[in-house]
């Protein structure tokens, strides 16, 4: 066959440049990133062996990684024998996007290399790490069971040739023509020292090879199948790091055998920084399912719940067929009952944790946005989740748990009062809250999205129900102002003929206007009725494409006891000053919009009337 050469797919292109050029000073994670897919190939044969045995012949002697120092030649190769590629698989995992995420890659690059270096391994680009101490790359491999082996080379310039050769080996070689600045990782001590700081966990032995002679250079064992007190926090982190390909380290580090009726072993992890992916929909699960340390799959979202997806680690068990296939996996109430016993150690843990409020913050200012998700779903843990919330509220800077909150709650406030939004800071300066605040009722701030649907489905705590400020007008008839809050409310008559009036004059704006005694500073405030969806729920929709008519169910409310509302309504009794009543209508409807976080629908009018009033006032 002859040499076929193709070009990179544009986004990969522009992948390599920034690897290589910008990256540099980082270059020794290539080793890392060449050794874990090395052993990723050599888990998939493990894997393939359960169902076709008759590939056995290609890992006879066991499987091992080799690195191959060739001072003479300037080359370093790292072979494998495992599962090996075809000339599709060199096309799809070399040279396209299909499989490396580069696109994920450049929209998450941040222009700091500590922190960009930390995405290779991340989102799967972590072979082009190769071009960093490289001018050539050549990757020697034959897909186990197959009779044709090829030939991929590339300078990563831009273009990659593949060639047929039937006489490479079983399983993969890569041969890197190393640059001359970058002969310092043919040394026996650098390579001894970085399989050492990133790979020296993996489960498969590292060998490295000196002419004739052959030496493992890493532990080469299962670390989570060695008792607890012979593991320090290094070699944790170590093989967290291994297994994540993340920088940091974890935050929490959970090791623990399972016996009775089940056994399984697990070793998790919660990182200190949520992952880059945390929130993409093809996202694998951070779990490797292992049957007697064979390796199963890393894709079984069937292990953890959705909002425990922030969790990297391995499960273990005896009590699973090797030759289980995926379909069966997601059919086997064994795997439920794993789950069930993971979730229930995880929350126990964090409960722990959450005793130190300054360690637990940290946790949750990273993944308290996906842990809420938890009671959104339909789950037998919800009562333990929500002890595990914390929530900025009206009262302080600090979070605050459920229990805390009801503790505070005065004597006859008989609800748990919540108010959403999309920014803390302009929550707590909301008009909604006035009426709350004049009582010294305490109201939680809720400013991610989830918290729009959570609050929906669990609908109260400590038997208080979750009610949102919004709907929240009668409740406050039983709680008294503090003194100094008193005012006299407007006429009762006057109060029916000026919202007659405001109703006359927003006519397709607002389904209504009514009076209010939650307001104690701001002379209006814009609602929605109980049932319909609140207003950053809508502008939620909408930044989503939603384009139905959202503004149908607005009410816009008039606080009675304010001086401005109070003369508004004189001018509407009197019948004077028609134009001057309907531009400060318009101004009161429009600064709630404001208030609200709402564009303006006619912003030139808007200032056309403050213009004017501010006109008068000079």
């Amino acid at each position: 066959m002859t040499k076929q050469t193709h070009e990179f797919q544009a986004e990969v292109a522009k992948v390599l440049d920034i690897v290589i050029h910008s990256l540099y000073s980082h270059s020794e994670v290539f080793l890392r990133e060449l050794i874990s897919n090395a052993s990723d190939a050599c888990d998939k044969l493990r894997y393939a062996l359960l169902m076709h045995p008759e590939l056995a012949a290609n890992a006879k002697d066991g499987f091992k990684i080799k690195l191959i120092p060739d001072k003479k030649a300037k080359t370093l190769t790292v072979s494998d024998n495992g599962i090996g590629m075809n000339e599709e698989d060199l096309i799809k995992n070399l040279g396209t996007i299909a499989q490396s995420g580069s696109a994920e890659f450049l929209k998450n690059l941040t222009g700091d290399k500590e922190k960009d270096i930390a995405l290779i391994g991340q989102f799967g680009v972590g072979f082009y790490a190769s071009f960093m101490v490289a001018d050539k790359v050549v990757v020697k491999t034959k897909k186990a069971g197959d009779t044709k082996g090829y030939v991929w080379e590339s300078d990563g310039a831009g273009t990659f040739s593949i060639t047929e050769d039937d006489s490479v080996p079983f399983g993969t070689q890569v041969i890197l023509h190393l640059k001359k600045d970058c002969l310092d990782y043919l040394e026996d001590v650098r390579l001894r020292y970085l399989v050492h700081q990133y790979s020296n966990h993996i489960s498969l032995p590292v060998i490295l090879v000196d002419g004739k002679k052959e030496e493992t250079i890493n532990e080469a064992n299962a670390l989570w199948c060695r008792p607890k007190n012979e593991i320090t926090e290094q070699q944790y982190r170590d093989f967290y790091q291994n297994l994540t390909h993340a920088f940091d380290s974890p935050w929490m580090t959970l090791h623990y055998k399972a016996e009775g009726a089940l056994e399984y072993t697990s070793l998790l992890f919660i990182p200190t920084k949520p992952p880059f992916n945390l929130f993409q929909n093809d996202r694998k699960s951070g779990l490797n399912l292992y049957v007697n340390r064979v390796f199963i799959t890393d894709d079984m979202p069937e292990l953890m719940p959705a909002y425990l997806r922030f969790i990297s680690g391995v499960i273990d068990t005896k009590d699973l067929p090797l030759n289980v296939s995926r379909e069966m996996l997601q059919k086997t109430p064994v795997l439920e009952k794993i789950k069930t016993g993971l979730v229930r150690r995880v929350l126990g843990e964090l409960k722990k944790r959450a005793e130190n409020k300054e360690d637990y913050t940290t946790f949750w200012n990273s993944f308290g946005i996906v842990l809420k998700e938890g009671l959104y779903e339909p789950s037998d843990h919800r009562a333990d989740l929500a002890e595990l919330c914390r929530f900025y509220t009206t009262q302080g800077d600090e979070l605050v748990d459920f229990k805390t909150y009801v503790s505070r709650m005065p004597k006859k406030q008989k609800n748990i009062y919540y108010l959403t939004g999309t920014d803390l800071e302009t929550l707590r300066h909301h008009p909604q809250l006035e009426g709350f605040i004049a009582r010294g009722v305490e109201v939680l701030l809720l400013t991610d999205p989830v918290d729009e649907f959570w609050t929906q489905t669990f609908q109260e705590y400590d038997g208080k129900k979750l009610v949102s400020v919004m709907y929240a007008k009668d409740d406050l008839k039983d709680i008294p102002l503090k003194e100094d809050e008193k005012k006299e409310e407007l006429q009762s008559d006057l109060q029916e003929e000026l919202v007659k009036k405001a109703k006359e004059i927003l006519t397709g704006e607002v389904a209504q206007v009514q009076m209010t005694g939650r307001l104690t500073k701001s002379p209006a405030v814009l609602i929605t009725p109980e049932g319909q969806m609140s207003l950053n729920l809508e502008r939620m929709m909408k930044a989503h494409g939603q384009t139905m008519n959202f503004a149908s169910g607005r009410i816009l409310e008039l606080n009675k006891t304010h001086d401005l509302i109070k003369k508004l309504a004189d001018l509407v009794k009197a019948g004077q000053k028609e134009d001057v009543v309907k531009d400060i209508i318009w101004l009161l409807y429009d600064q709630a919009r404001i208030a609200e976080g709402e564009p303006l629908k006619d912003p030139a009018a808007f200032a056309g009337r403050l213009n004017h009033f501010l006109e008068g006032a000079l």
